[in-house]
């Protein structure tokens, strides 16, 4: 499963593209000269937002179009200082209360809108499942009041929460990382001032230079260190992204960056969309991200905005300006806004396919969305006189009653399908301790089920699949994790056999299924679990904190495997894990190489290994399509959800001292396979077990260990 940082997709927009705007009765000197609009600068919006748009549409071709929120964190900061340079220039000081309350007559109105729109569609359990209901809600109102991002920063080292499928505002971290840029920037710019006109000399632009180029510097280092010792919330944190900011500011502040030669400005800014471009289609999941490699695409977004002339057509700075590039900066804000909750909803929504027509229509259709936002809300609400012609208190007062509005549905949201929640979690608890006769796998394991038919039941229900998942979370370590946690369950009689289950979130998907195996076969059950981490000794290729982490639970659980009295070990792992391939022909050669190592460990001591092939994975989670169409419209080709070498499978053969368990044609038919088997929902996201049906293939699970333990006790 990737990691959280880049599942996210990114992307702010921010300000008009201009050093300044007019608004009605507003007498504050940003204001008090002509509108110096920048047609280059609104042209690399476009680019930033095509970027992040085409990546969430397309992931597979635009594998670096994350990198949208760089261009749009640079351009803010160019913009924001440039405003704020002005009027401190002009009147020593910043009129704090106007500056904010401009910012959100801007970014506001559309916002709440389409958050008012994600409340609205989270009652809806057909489009929205109830088993997301909490995490959706709470994303909301984190989005509302702008700290989504610090709200995902403090989760998204939570492999467990997410496995899933994003929620409708995920895209919201940007927001409220550049609305905190809109409170801290021009208190550092007003502090730097203040020192200079005290102490030393009224020098204030100096000070702020050097002010805002030490935050710029000490927050790339920042960013650098973090993004190496725990990536997944530095993709998040505000000051891991101030430095972006700062590169933008710098261009503001230091004339001699503003490139004016002709050849300097064609050479600069051709550099710069070089720069992009190789970032938007090299960069991919993989990429250390933002650390030192963010550098590439906001050096490159900074090297445009520097590049001035644009005397010639073919110098990007005209390019940048013809009149399509100014249609998609000018609605780049909203067209961001509403793609993300576009894409999240339309697969759940009745007769919606995914073909390319789909998603080109779906394109079509933020595009218009995004138009008539900009329309009817944007540009109508900046100028509203009820607004500007009244004290800026006004409108943050405003403001805040709209979010509040916002937070009040939301919560009404979680209020009204709360009792269905709940009822859904009682459902499948009783599902799980009674489960129907020929249930799940039993129905094409079992040669007495044979003909047995299940019509179109759904147990549990699509709606709540999410839940239906181990509840034991404290024995599962988290990714950028090395401690090797451990569970026990089952007997305490210390003649019990001890089963080991080891693994990646595909080993833990079994933990409770095994823990009623069990207690009623009366062994001992030992874990060993840990997010995106197989049992193996071959290093992944995730960089960073990712793999070393990995590493070092192995280590750590090898010598706690070698200590440890084992009778049988247990294991699986999704195949698609990314193993280095350093050494070998191939990283499927290298991936059943190290798992066969892992393996002798135990093995050269008579300990027996299980394992077993890994289910099929889906590009999007099956329940979507189950809640708004019949089970066999969602099925897909056995070739897109089955990896063709499950390196698992490859390791175990020919290896005698390892059993292999292989339930491919329980979920697949010759051609297809299938969300639904024997009425019991298989997937609670893309890839990972209900416990529902884990559930029914324990009595094949248990007869192959307990043939393994009766194999070791033999000999």
């Amino acid at each position: 499963m990737p990691s959280a940082d880049h599942d996210l997709g990114p992307q702010h927009l921010g300000e008009p593209a201009r050093t300044v705007t007019r608004e009605p009765r507003d007498r504050s000197p940003e204001h008090a000269e002509p509108s110096r609009f920048l047609p280059h600068v609104q042209g690399l919006r476009a680019i930033a937002v095509l970027c992040v748009v085409l990546y969430h549409f397309w992931p597979g071709r635009v594998t670096g179009g994350y990198i949208g929120v760089d261009i749009f964190f640079v351009i803010s900061g160019f913009l924001i200082t440039s405003h704020l340079m002005r009027e401190l220039t002009a009147t020593g000081t910043v009129r704090l209360s106007q500056f904010w309350a401009r910012r959100a007559r801007r970014l506001l109105p559309a916002s709440l809108l389409v958050l008012l729109f994600c409340a609205l569609v989270a009652m809806s359990p057909y489009l929205m499942p109830t088993s997301a209901l909490p995490n959706e809600v709470r994303e909301i109102l984190a989005s509302t009041f702008y700290v989504e991002n610090w709200y995902l920063a403090l989760t998204s080292a939570d492999y467990l929460n997410h496995g899933g499928d994003p929620t409708t505002v995920q895209h919201y971290w940007s927001l409220s990382l550049e609305e905190q840029f809109y409170v801290m920037w021009p208190l550092i710019m007003l502090l730097a001032a203040w020192i200079a006109v005290k102490w030393f000399r009224g020098a204030r632009r100096r000070a702020i230079i050097v002010a805002l180029a030490v935050v710029t510097v000490v927050s790339f280092v920042f960013c650098v260190v973090f993004t190496i010792t725990d990536p997944a919330p530095a993709y998040f944190v505000t000051f891991g992204r101030m430095w972006q900011f700062g590169v933008g500011a710098m261009i503001a502040l230091v004339p001699l960056l503003r490139i004016r030669h002709a050849v300097g400005s064609f050479v600069l800014g051709w550099a710069g969309i070089a720069a992009l471009l190789y970032a938007t289609f090299t960069f991919d999941g993989q990429t250390p991200f933002p650390g030192y490699m963010a550098a590439i695409p906001t050096l490159g977004a900074a090297a445009v905005i520097a590049a001035s002339n644009a005397d010639r057509w073919w110098y990007p700075t005209r390019i940048l300006s013809i009149r399509p590039a100014q249609f998609v900066g000018d609605i780049s804000y909203s067209l961001y806004l509403w793609h993300w909750p576009l894409i999240i909803i339309a697969p759940s929504v009745p007769f919606w396919g995914l073909t390319i027509y789909h998603r080109v229509s779906l394109l079509v259709l933020c595009f218009v969305l995004a138009w008539l936002t900009k329309r009817f809300v944007e540009d109508p609400v900046r100028g509203w006189k009820v607004l500007t012609r009244r004290p800026a208190r006004v409108t943050l007062w405003s403001s805040l009653a709209g979010m509040v509005v916002v937070a009040v549905v939301a919560g009404t949201a979680w209020l009204v399908n709360a009792p269905l929640y709940e009822r859904g979690t009682r459902d499948i608890a009783q599902l799980q301790q009674d489960p129907p006769e020929c249930f799940g796998a039993a129905s094409v394991l079992d040669p007495s089920c044979a003909g047995v038919e299940f019509g179109d039941t759904i147990l549990p229900a699509p709606g709540f699949a999410g839940i239906d998942r181990p509840s034991d979370e404290q024995c599962f370590v988290q990714l950028t994790d090395s401690r090797p946690v451990s569970c026990a369950f089952g007997s305490d009689d210390p003649s019990a056999p001890r089963v080991a289950l080891i693994g990646d979130s595909h080993a833990y998907q079994l933990l409770s299924t095994f823990q009623r195996m069990a207690d009623e076969n009366g062994w001992q059950l030992v874990t060993w679990f840990k997010g995106a981490c197989p049992w193996s000794t071959t290093p992944l290729s995730t960089p960073g904190s990712f793999g070393a982490a990995c590493t070092e639970w192995r280590e750590r659980v090898q010598r706690a495997i070698d200590d440890a009295e084992l009778d049988a070990v247990f294991t699986a792992a999704i195949a698609t894990t990314p193993y280095s391939s350093a050494g070998y022909d191939s990283a499927h050669d290298a991936a059943v190489a190290g798992y066969r190592d892992a393996w002798s460990t135990v093995t050269e001591r008579g300990i027996p290994v299980i394992t077993v092939v890994d289910n099929p994975v889906w590009e999007t989670d099956p329940n979507k399509c189950l809640r708004t169409r019949d089970q066999a419209e969602c099925d897909a080709p056995r070739s897109d959800v089955l990896v063709a070498e499950d390196p698992l499978r490859d390791a175990a053969s020919g290896f005698d001292a390892v059993t292999l368990l292989d339930f491919t044609d329980v979920f697949c038919q010759d051609e297809r396979c299938e969300p639904v088997v024997g009425g019991a929902n298989v997937y609670r996201d893309q890839d990972h077990l209900t416990v529902t049906f884990a559930d029914t293939l324990a009595p094949w699970y248990s007869e192959a260990i307990q043939a393994a333990l009766t194999s070791r006790m033999g000999s």
